[in-house]
């Protein structure tokens, strides 16, 4: 049978319009946009189209983006640049994360409570999907706060609603930074009238290239940089551009920004097929957060008396495609720390990732189905056995 991809929410490929639209830049028109010969002023044009591009699909000016090296440095810069600017100017300072974050903020924060003295307060989600908002009320009212609360989880598919919380944090003063890398092109991301001050993307989540990504921020609002050594960047992001994956990233971007709506639609059927029917033929299974505001390409299945390792690699053996969580975890196939923030650390359900993305079908999902219920009956009767 043909192998099936349903990873998406790791990686996806390069779209041909986006390869295309980069190739000019690896090869004839190499220059560095610092230089001031032609070659670097045919480099910084691209550059700059390539922020003015990113900036309209996001409703932001241009000069409120910059360009990362993906979504994890975007969000280090954003959490840990506003911080260290910040306790510059306060005795005290409060920075409050979900319990569900990427550990792309989780460890920064760590690391920035630790070693600077920064108050950490991590708010609870409830098994239904709810963020404790009382505690982030309390937490904004106690003096200078920093809040960074994903958009979407990239384990579960939940959907905060950052637009609400953004209005609640700038109402009180403080400063919110949302992780929006796989919410853009999923679900509507706009930042014309929002109180969003901080947001990061990746390209290689929407069928750009790796190792691309951007932060929004918003006039006005000063950071801390954490390179040092040039001015690239209005000096926030030292180092030279990569004008490719600018221009990368920007494409891609535009492209998912136009197609949201449609694909978003055509996935929430593609989703429903997957987990209606999983549920109607594998007992003991259960959809993660199912009732609550999910983007519609993430499925997070938990499934009773199978070992999760195993699990995937009969999966992969038989041709498709899922993960145990988050791909940027070392050994994902442990228990997942959204998992558990959600259902507790006593919960021993083997929980599996389906990602659904644009060149996903139903025969696809079909055969998922299928190939997933004859593995855990498998696997049931083996660990019966023994």
């Amino acid at each position: 049978m043909k192998a099936v991809y349903l990873d998406h929410a790791a990686t996806t490929p390069v779209r041909t319009e986006v390869r295309e639209a980069m190739e000019p830049y690896l090869s004839e028109s190499f220059g560095n946009p610092s230089s001031l010969h032609r070659w670097g002023r045919e480099a910084s044009a691209a550059l700059e189209d390539a922020r003015a591009t990113v900036a309209e699909s996001l409703g932001a000016r241009a000069e409120e983006i910059y360009f990362t090296r993906g979504g994890t440095e975007s969000d280090n810069l954003a959490v840990l640049g506003r911080c260290r600017f910040l306790a510059t100017q306060h005795e005290r300072l409060t920075l409050v994360v979900s319990a569900i974050e990427h550990s792309a903020v989780l460890d920064p924060a760590k690391l920035i409570s630790e070693c600077q003295g920064v108050d950490l307060i991590t708010l609870p989600v409830s098994p239904e999907g709810v963020l404790n908002q009382e505690l982030l009320r309390l937490a904004l009212e106690s003096g200078p706060t920093v809040v960074s609360v994903m958009w979407v989880n990239n384990e579960t598919g939940l959907v905060f609603p950052v637009p609400d919380i953004s209005e609640l944090v700038n109402d009180l003063g403080g400063t919110i930074h949302t992780d929006a890398v796989q919410a853009v092109g999923k679900i509507p991301v706009n930042v014309t009238g929002s109180s969003i001050h901080l947001l990061t993307a990746t390209g290689h989540k929407m069928h750009g290239p790796k190792g691309t990504g951007i932060l929004f921020v918003r006039t006005g609002l000063q950071l801390a940089p954490l390179l040092h050594g040039g001015g690239q960047e209005q000096a926030l992001r030292a180092g030279t551009e990569d004008v490719a994956g600018a221009v990368g990233f920007a494409c891609s971007l535009q492209l998912a920004v136009e197609e949201q709506e449609q694909l978003s639609k055509r996935l929430v059927v593609l989703r429903s097929r997957l987990e209606g029917r999983l549920l109607e033929i594998i007992p003991g299974l259960r959809i993660n957060v199912k009732n609550a505001n999910r983007a519609p390409h993430i499925s997070s299945i938990g499934i009773d008396e199978v070992d999760g390792e195993d699990l995937l690699s009969a999966l992969d053996l038989e041709g498709i495609a899922a993960s145990g969580g988050s791909a940027c975890e070392s050994g994902s196939t442990k228990t997942s720390h959204v998992i558990t923030a959600l259902y507790g650390p006593e919960d021993s359900v083997t929980t599996i990732r389906f990602s659904l993305g644009r060149e996903t079908t139903e025969e696809n999902i079909d055969q998922a189905v299928v190939t997933l219920s004859d593995v855990v009956a498998r696997l049931r009767h083996l660990e019966v056995a023994s």
